[in-house]
């Protein structure tokens, strides 16, 4: 391929990828304005914790792969979407709130266009195709830990459901994809359907790994 026709096709791929990463960024960031709201946090807060949720898995993945400033503090949008989220839920919490089940299908998405376009990034930044995958998955989880963490909250990667999982799953067909040289819009297609699957899954069927069978009160012996 001629190096100007290269150039012209990474330049098509980031613009593509630019608008399922603010999609993604809004709903996460929804998620993290209904934290916060739930933790009681004033106006400020609740953009404090929709910029965290909706970016920190952004900005690591970045760092990572050592890209100064990170895309969510060098463009504009990123910060424009979060701001956006939490006044979305500043205002309409208690319909959001009615439709928690909706939230959840939105994160799930957004989880599923994260983890797809950070493997993309670590591909296109030459990293490995077996850390590729773990760095699409740490960009799908990153925001909902540092979330979590926030409100004082166990991060819902660690509860058993599918999560990381399905982040990971998903990296892992982008990068079977890129080896046996498919589209890139089937891979991404590909990708982010299988990971919106078992989230789905995760949710409605309690699909998730199992956990040690300890409770508190049962004893360690």
């Amino acid at each position: 391929m001629e190096p100007g026709v290269e150039s012209l096709t990474a330049l098509l791929l980031s613009q593509a990828v630019l608008v399922p990463n603010l999609v993604g960024t809004f709903v996460f960031a929804l998620s993290g304005g209904v934290a916060g709201v739930k933790g009681r946090v004033d106006l400020f807060g609740l953009a404090v914790l929709s910029f965290a949720a909706g970016n920190a898995g952004g900005i690591m993945r970045d760092m990572i792969l050592g890209r100064f400033p990170a895309g969510s503090f060098s463009d504009w949008r990123y910060l424009a979407v979060s701001v956006l989220a939490a006044v979305v839920v500043f205002f309409w919490y208690p319909s959001i709130d009615r439709r928690r089940q909706l939230v959840l299908y939105f994160d799930a998405a957004g989880l599923s266009l994260f983890a797809v376009t950070g493997t993309l990034a670590a591909l296109t930044a030459g990293l490995s195709p077996v850390m590729a995958p773990v760095m699409g998955m740490l960009t799908g989880i990153g925001g909902g830990m540092l979330r979590d963490v926030l409100v004082n909250d166990t991060p819902a990667v660690f509860r058993g459901e599918l999560y990381a999982i399905a982040a990971l799953a998903a990296g892992l067909v982008v990068v079977v994809g890129d080896a046996l040289g498919w589209p890139w819009l089937v891979t991404f297609a590909l990708g982010a359907g299988l990971c919106f699957f078992l989230r789905m899954m995760g949710i409605h069927r309690g699909w998730g790994l199992p956990t040690a069978p300890w409770s508190p009160g049962r004893g360690d012996g």
